[in-house]
């Protein structure tokens, strides 16, 4: 069994910032891969922003230049921080890890970005 439990989202105004953590526990080997998916109202879920265990990112174009991830491998947590924030980011964040083949989900935090 593998948990994931997100924290650091909020209600923000236009231009500012959030950091948001997950930290995997239980039954963890050899993580591939954790990432930040976001699904907003209506819409479909998509990828954010993903970072591998050697450390290699890819993110959304639409966060790109706003939002960095980072990862602490001791810790098994992955930071998501999230600069310039829009209106169009208010979603649901759920963190995910990938190992061996499999996918495992947070809850998810609900980030609130106002106008």
């Amino acid at each position: 069994q593998v948990q994931l439990v997100e924290s650091g989202g909020g209600l923000v105004q236009a231009g500012g910032s959030l950091r948001l953590s997950c930290a995997a526990s239980g039954s963890i080997f050899s993580i591939s891969a954790m990432g930040w998916y976001r699904q907003a109202p209506g819409k479909q879920r998509e990828l954010a922003a993903r970072i591998t265990n050697s450390g290699s990112t890819n993110y959304a174009d639409s966060v790109k230049g706003r939002f960095t991830i980072s990862r602490d491998n001791a810790k098994n947590t992955v930071y998501l921080q999230m600069n310039s924030l829009k209106p169009e980011d208010t979603a649901v964040y759920y963190c995910t890890l990938f190992s061996r083949g499999i996918g495992y989900w947070g809850r998810g935090t609900q980030v609130t970005v106002s106008s």
